[in-house]
């Protein structure tokens, strides 16, 4: 417990230096190309806030995130689509969010955490709003939040949905966490037609999480012990750890439908991490960073085996990639160099190559939509041009550097849990 906990302090005090003040030097050059994909930049609002964030994005063109409400001290969950988003609502509290790589699918069903009114009996704060309410996993379809059941606990996090309507997250227990990771422990689970079912951990570990599902009901996430995180793949009722780039602590985020799986490691000194794709018969491939940078993150993969990452250097001053073919590429060099733009981080990618995150200008830091020019199917050979790219000076909202803060430390397996 002790370990894990330490290097949880260490993601959560790394990434509290995500503030985005960001100098406006010159970014390292990258490798000359021949072509390159170019990508227009659409910001696609808010539900009233000044904040939005776009966690995943579907063949058919709709994303799923989350947006401050007006007066930014509650946000919601959003569907937008066709250029109109829809405010999911929550469970009866204030607040709701989806968080995973693909939290929804082709029918336009959206997997989360929304609060309900009432109050933990435990002084549980699972979501982390501060609010000390109850958390619940949580299906939005048609119209209509439910929430998805527990294994006896009062919590739980569901974060992705394939297009057999199969979700996927954790639940808690009434078994107390003898790591101290949380007050309960959180299983990794399956929901299958409103039926929930626990997935088995690695020998030795007692808690985890599923992170990501495929359509043949493939599913990735973490094994946790009270000393490391593993990243594990579950197939056909049996849990394989995948291994690591030679630290202790690894983590699978997502997983499409060819099998191939993406994630975090840490690398052998234990301190410095770099997002990974894993491939069965090929196993675990670095991704590594942009020249000058010291960490990534890989957060969305398509079925063409093309990551979504971010990557930053050692204050964590984050920029939005997409590796492909070995290559990693500054998205930021394929949008206009006017467009008032600087994409910090890419989430979800779709086959038509377009792609959702967090995008920042001078003023506000929104959800955006990067759409390919011209063909509308992103090149399977983009490399980076050599231009530089200046980064504009941005300061995110306290409570919105938290929220990053959270979803990081959440990839060691130790969930929304109350702040110290």
């Amino acid at each position: 417990m002790k370990r894990l906990g330490a290097l949880t302090c260490i993601a959560v005090t790394l990434m509290a230096v995500l503030v985005l003040t960001v100098p406006l030097a010159a970014q390292e050059s990258q490798p000359q190309a021949s072509t390159t994909q170019q990508y227009t930049v659409q910001d696609l609002g808010t539900l009233g806030g000044t904040f939005s964030f776009a966690y995943g994005i579907t063949n058919n063109g709709s994303v799923a995130g989350f947006s401050y409400m007006p007066g930014d001290m509650t946000w919601h969950a959003f569907l937008w689509r066709k250029g109109l988003m829809t405010d999911l609502g929550t469970l009866g509290g204030a607040n709701s969010i989806p968080w995973g790589s693909r939290p929804l699918n082709e029918k336009n069903e959206v997997v989360g955490s929304a609060e309900t009114s009432t109050p933990d009996p435990f002084g549980e704060d699972f979501c982390r709003f501060g609010t000390f309410l109850t958390c619940a996993s949580f299906l939005w379809r048609d119209g209509v939040m439910s929430a998805l059941p527990t294994l006896g606990g009062n919590n739980g996090n569901a974060v992705s949905i394939n297009n057999r309507g199969q979700a996927a997250g954790g639940a808690e227990n009434l078994t107390l966490d003898d790591c101290g990771l949380r007050l309960f422990q959180r299983k990794p689970v399956i929901w299958t037609k409103g039926q929930i079912e626990e997935l088995p951990t690695l020998s030795g570990d007692t808690v985890g999480f599923v992170n990501g599902i495929n359509d043949p009901g493939q599913a990735v996430g973490l094994s946790t012990s009270c000393t490391a995180s593993h990243a594990v793949l579950w197939e056909r009722g049996t849990v394989t750890y995948l291994g690591s780039l030679g630290g202790n602590d690894s983590g699978s985020m997502g997983i499409n439908n060819r099998g191939q799986v993406f994630g975090f490691s840490y690398l052998a000194d234990n301190m410095t991490y770099h997002g990974f794709r894993w491939q069965k018969g090929i196993g675990m491939q670095d991704l590594e960073t942009l020249p000058g940078d010291t960490y990534s993150d890989a957060w969305g993969i398509d079925n063409k085996g093309r990551v979504v990452a971010s990557s930053c250097d050692a204050s964590f001053n984050c920029r939005a990639v997409l590796w492909q073919g070995g290559m990693m590429t500054d998205l930021n060099t394929l949008i206009p160099a006017d467009s008032g733009w600087f994409l910090v981080e890419a989430d979800g990618i779709n086959a038509r190559g377009e792609i959702v995150g967090l995008g920042c200008t001078d003023v506000e830091c929104h959800a955006f939509l990067a759409t390919p020019k011209a063909s509308g199917a992103a090149s399977d050979s983009l490399t980076a041009p050599s231009n530089n790219r200046a980064r504009p000076t941005v300061v995110l909202p306290e409570n919105v550097r938290k929220l990053l803060q959270q979803r990081q430390g959440d990839r060691f397996g130790v969930g929304l849990v109350r702040p110290q």
